[in-house]
Parts: structure tokens; sequence; C-alpha cells
């Protein structure tokens, strides 16, 4: 039995933006296996023109992201929410290694276990080249 990541569904708006609060918090850590573990074992992700399977594939996904996408920094907010999925729009920004920076936009729909375990993520994502003075994620 996977362990529970509360809260737990039937998610409410008040818990479906503090699961949102929670992921932003992870993902802002960049630690690949600390933000795995908050997926189901065989969970399913749609990510831009990825399609990903389980944590192991999740954990790859992460580390390859991470060192691509340096400096990286997230916000992301609450959309919409039902008893067990939760819809976020974001926005991160990152530099690549040339030092060029970018900002991503996009939506997320999540669906979660009862064990608050999310089983499915569908990202839909755009990318915009900025100049380091436009930032706005710091």
């Amino acid at each position: 039995m996977e362990n529970q990541r509360p809260p737990l569904p039937p998610f409410t708006e008040e818990t479906a933006r503090l699961k949102i609060q929670r992921a932003e918090d992870a993902w802002n850590t960049r630690d690949a296996e600390s933000v795995a573990n908050a997926y189901t074992a065989d969970s399913e992700w749609r990510n831009r023109n990825e399609f990903i399977t389980g944590r192991a594939q999740i954990i790859r996904f992460l580390n390859r992201k991470w060192a691509a996408e340096l400096d990286y920094k997230l916000k992301k907010e609450y959309w919409a929410h039902t008893t067990h999925r939760i819809a976020v729009r974001f926005e991160y920004e990152y530099h690549d290694a040339n030092g060029q920076w970018y900002r991503a936009y996009g939506n997320e729909n999540w669906e979660f276990d009862d064990n608050g375990l999310m089983c499915k993520r569908y990202a839909s994502i755009n990318d915009l080249k900025i100049n380091e003075n436009e930032r706005k994620l710091s």
C-alpha cells in the first residue's frame, strides 16, 4: 500500500489550493525523487510532447529538465477542482546554459487517487524568451 499524501480527496476549494501550494513548494526544491513521491508508482504524464509513465521515468525527466532549465522558479495558481481532480494555471522562469531567460506559461490537469497521490498529470506549456530584467519570479 502506498503512503498517503494529504490533503486527500474529495477536495474542497480550500484543500485544492493547499494541494497546489504543496506541489509548487516541492517543484521549487528541484529534488526529483522527492517530487516523484507525490505521484502513484504508475502515474501517467503528458508534458508538452513527452509521454511519461511511472516514478522512475518521472525522476529521469525532472533531472533532465532541471539540468537544462537553470535557476528554475515556479508559481502555480488554482483554476478549478472536482472531487478527485484539480486544474492549475502556472508560470515558471529559467535560463539556459547560454544565459537566455524564458518564461513558460501553461495549464495542468491533475487526477488523484484516494491516497492523495497524483495518478495523472497533463501539462500544456508554451515558452517565451525574456530578458533578465523582465523576470517576475525570483
